[in-house]
């Protein structure tokens, strides 16, 4: 079948073909918000749901045009309807069912994140990786989710850790904006780690698990730790935040390449707890905007190397919110007969 996806979950609007049968991604389409939330330190959800009603017809037809597809060619449309920004999803699904209603085509409902678990299918090319096999271990992780999935096949997985507080991406961003680096912050933070080496100038705390049963993460504490540092240091006062004229372009690289190696640490002691306790994956997956940081990459791959398991990443363009994903999901669940009615709605957690 050839399914169109669509997903507006937060800030990015984005639009995507994919053929089931030759299973080939036959083209996509994106617009990001980056821009518009730069001012704000931060998504502002009626903006983004604004900015989505202003751009969803056009990247779908956009993606339909890089895919040499017309909308009669379409068998079903994959729509993301959690979890995400209510707003945005809205839009999304409007879209969806009214594109459906109009001409006949059957819809299908898609979680955001089972698109990231199997993101890491999609190759640069638009081709599917066929050596990935299952079970693998997905690690998923961006500003919203942090978790560890077990999964067993298309459609079958489950949760074996998640974060009980903040994202890890949320983290980047919140300290990334203290230190005035702007939003969004893991890029930044990267390129100013790499300028003195991934060096650990202040060893903040790696955070424990609340139960060596549980495989969890916890950011928040990082953050307070790393603000906390930053008071010692007289860079940051409690009562008006920043002391510009203390945050000096030294102090900002030693803080976000000692970020750096500290979430290094916390991700390989996670991944390699789940290796212990699930050793017949074949696989580690790593997704998620978070996963175009090439240093955590690194850090992943070597441990992948050091236990003998294949190491897989999704690119760049859609490690983060893209249509493709969606589409990809779409196409596995249409072949299963899983299609929703034109009752689909946003489903809240």
């Amino acid at each position: 079948m050839i399914i169109l996806g669509i997903e507006t979950s937060c800030d990015e609007t984005g639009a995507a073909v994919f053929d089931s049968t030759s299973q080939k991604l036959r083209g996509h389409a994106l617009f990001s918000q980056i821009a518009m939330h730069k001012i704000y330190g931060g998504v502002v959800p009626e903006i983004a749901s604004r900015s989505q009603l202003e751009k969803i017809d056009i990247v779908v037809a956009e993606a339909l045009l890089n895919a040499n597809t017309t909308i009669q060619e379409i068998d079903a449309i994959a729509v993301t309807n959690r979890p995400g920004l209510v707003g945005s999803l809205l839009v999304g699904i409007c879209f969806a069912k009214g594109m459906a209603f109009a001409h006949n085509k059957k819809l299908i409902g898609i979680d955001h994140l089972e698109g990231h678990i199997f993101s890491a299918f999609l190759q640069a090319d638009g081709s599917i990786n066929q050596t990935l096999q299952f079970p693998f271990i997905a690690f998923s992780v961006s500003g919203g989710h942090t978790a560890l999935y077990l999964v067993k096949g298309f459609g079958d997985y489950e949760v074996i850790g998640h974060t009980i507080d903040d994202a890890a991406g949320e983290a980047f961003d919140k300290i990334a904006k203290i230190l005035g680096l702007g939003y969004p912050g893991g890029a930044v933070m990267e390129k100013l780690a790499a300028e003195v080496n991934f060096e650990d100038f202040f060893t903040y705390p790696r955070t424990k698990t609340l139960h060596h049963e549980l495989i969890t993460f916890s950011f928040s504490g990082l953050k307070t730790a790393v603000l906390y540092d930053l008071v010692k240091r007289g860079a940051y006062q409690m009562t008006t935040g920043p002391i510009v004229e203390a945050i000096t372009p030294e102090l900002q690289r030693q803080v976000a390449s000692s970020l750096l190696v500290c979430m290094g640490d916390i991700f390989e002691k996670r991944v390699k707890q789940a290796l212990r306790k699930y050793p017949e994956v074949s696989a580690i997956t790593f997704v998620g905007g978070v996963a175009c940081n090439k240093y955590l990459r690194q850090r992943l791959l070597r441990l992948c190397q050091n236990n003998r398991k294949q190491f897989v990443v999704a690119p760049p363009a859609f490690c983060t919110d893209n249509g493709a994903m969606i589409a990809f999901v779409g196409g596995y669940k249409a072949d299963q007969g899983l299609f929703d009615d034109q009752e689909l709605d946003v489903i809240r957690p």
